[in-house]
């Protein structure tokens, strides 16, 4: 099983390349998506971060409440650590159980956007692909998408690692300043050499 982990700051594009990934028929493991799916209404885990937290950031379609709770852990780094004891976990588990579902695959993508502060996945990774832009590109996708401030953004970009550290360990960058058709044009280049690598390896093997 060869996984590569793709990953990248807010606002990088991220799930663009994963899209892509996706539709040149590599199976695609987004730890995002899993956080979401668990959190949906009616999952046993929203229960308990409603009896951990209060019924404050729990909707009334019994979902998560993910604006409320973003806006405790920005200003909360004890709510933050209890959030992520309750979730990474789980998340971690499923996240698992899909990649051994493509076992027979030439490689897989897994989507962690904070890999370098989880090195819970490092175990299943083979290599690391970064999706990365400048900071003023971030903010304005970021903005484009979502209902927050550029303070509120770049405060956000401040909790990750840095531009420079995922630079320094990261096998593969993808540059990701421009339009979708550059991203995927790129993203063809390299899903070729990642073909090329898993068949290799195999061989040798």
């Amino acid at each position: 099983m060869y996984v590569v982990a793709l990953t990248g700051g807010i606002g990088s594009g991220k799930s663009e390349a994963a899209k892509i990934f996706a539709e040149l028929g590599v199976p695609v493991t987004d730890v995002d998506a899993i956080s979401h799916q668990l959190t949906a209404a009616k999952q046993p885990l929203v229960k308990e971060l409603e009896v951990n937290f209060g019924n404050k950031y729990i909707t009334s379609s019994g979902a998560l409440n993910r604006v409320a709770m973003r806006d405790l852990v920005f200003n909360d780094k004890n709510a933050l650590a209890k959030l992520n004891a309750i979730v990474h976990p789980a998340i971690y588990a499923e996240a698992v159980a899909q990649l051994q579902q493509h076992t027979d695959a030439p490689y897989q993508i897994l989507v962690v956007p904070l890999l370098f502060e989880s090195p819970r996945y490092s175990p299943h990774i083979n290599r690391i692909l970064l999706i990365d832009c400048d900071e003023q590109t971030q903010i304005a996708r970021v903005k484009q998408r979502s209902n927050l401030s550029e303070s509120q953004i770049v405060k956000m970009i401040k909790t990750q690692s840095t531009r420079k550290q995922r630079l320094m360990l990261a096998n593969d960058v993808i540059e990701n300043n421009e339009n979708v058709e550059k991203l995927r044009e790129k993203i063809l280049l390299i899903h070729k050499n990642y073909i090329n690598t898993c068949i290799l390896s195999k061989t040798i093997s």
